[in-house]
C-alpha cells in the first residue's frame, strides 16, 4: 500500500468516512497530497553529498468554495498532510531543515476544483499550528518527566507513547525515530519499552528492549537524547 492510499485511509477514519462520500467533483485531499509530493521532488536541492533538502513549509491556495468545504476538516487534513510529507521525505531520503507547517489559504481568483501549492525551506519552524500533538502538560514538583531538547514532558498517564507519529503522546521530530518508537510505563518504577522501532533504544550506550529507569538516565532514540527525571 502506497503513501497516498494510507493517507486516504487515515484521513477517512478521522472524519468518519466523510471524505469517501463528499469529495467527488471538487478538490480532493489526495490531490493535494500528491501535489505536495511533486512539490518536494521539484524543489529538492542537493546541498552536500548524501543530503538533499526539500521544502518544509507549504501554503495551499484554494478557491472559496473548496476552502469553505475543506475548512470543516482543517485540523485533521493539515495533520495528515504533515505526516505524509514527513513519511515521503523519509522514504526518498530527503532532509527537512526544520518542522513542517501546512496552511490552507483562500484565493477568490481561483475556480472551484483548482488549487495552487507554495513551498519554502524555512529553518527554525515550530509546528505549533498543526494538530499533531496534545498540549503539553505542566510539570509539577515530584512528577516523573522526560527532558527532550531542553523541554520538560511530564509523564502523567499510566502509559506514555513516544515517537515521530502524530498519534503519540510525546512527538519527536527526528527521522531516526520510528512513528511508534517506545512507551513509558508508570509503576513503582518507570519502565521504558521498545515498540519494535527500526533503530532501537540505547541506555548508557547499550541497546535495550525494556528496562526500569533511574533518575538521570539518558536514552538515545535516533539522534535524539532523552533524559529521565524521577521528580
Amino acid at each position: 500500500m502506497g503513501l497516498l492510499d494510507r493517507f486516504e485511509q487515515r484521513l477517512d477514519r478521522l472524519v468518519n468516512g466523510a471524505f469517501a462520500k463528499a469529495f467527488k467533483a471538487e478538490v480532493q485531499p489526495v490531490e493535494i497530497a500528491s501535489a505536495l509530493q511533486r512539490e518536494m521532488d521539484d524543489h529538492a536541492a542537493v546541498i552536500a553529498r548524501g543530503r538533499t533538502v526539500v521544502p518544509n513549509s507549504f501554503g495551499i491556495d484554494l478557491a472559496t468554495h473548496d476552502f469553505e468545504r475543506l475548512a470543516v476538516y482543517s485540523a485533521a487534513l493539515r495533520g495528515e498532510l504533515a505526516e505524509l510529507v514527513r513519511e515521503y521525505a523519509e522514504e526518498q531520503h530527503y532532509a527537512l531543515v526544520s518542522g513542517i507547517t501546512i496552511r490552507l489559504d483562500q484565493d477568490p481568483d481561483l475556480d472551484t476544483g483548482v488549487f495552487r501549492v507554495r513551498s519554502e525551506a524555512l529553518p527554525d519552524v515550530v509546528e505549533a499550528d498543526l494538530p499533531v500533538a496534545a498540549p503539553k502538560a505542566v510539570s509539577r514538583p515530584g512528577q516523573a518527566r522526560l527532558i527532550i531538547d531542553g523541554v520538560s514532558h511530564p509523564l502523567t498517564k499510566p502509559v506514555t507513547r513516544v515517537g515521530r507519529g502524530s498519534e503519540t503522546d510525546i512527538r519527536i521530530d527526528d527521522p531516526g525515530v520510528s512513528r511508534f518508537h517506545a512507551e513509558f510505563l508508570m509503576g513503582q518504577d518507570v519502565t521504558v519499552r521498545d515498540l519494535g522501532s527500526t533503530n532501537g533504544i540505547y541506555l548508557d550506550g547499550t541497546k535495550i528492549h525494556d528496562a526500569p529507569l533511574q533518575d538521570g538516565d539518558v536514552l538515545q532514540m535516533g539522534s535524539s537524547s532523552i533524559t529521565f527525571r524521577r521528580g
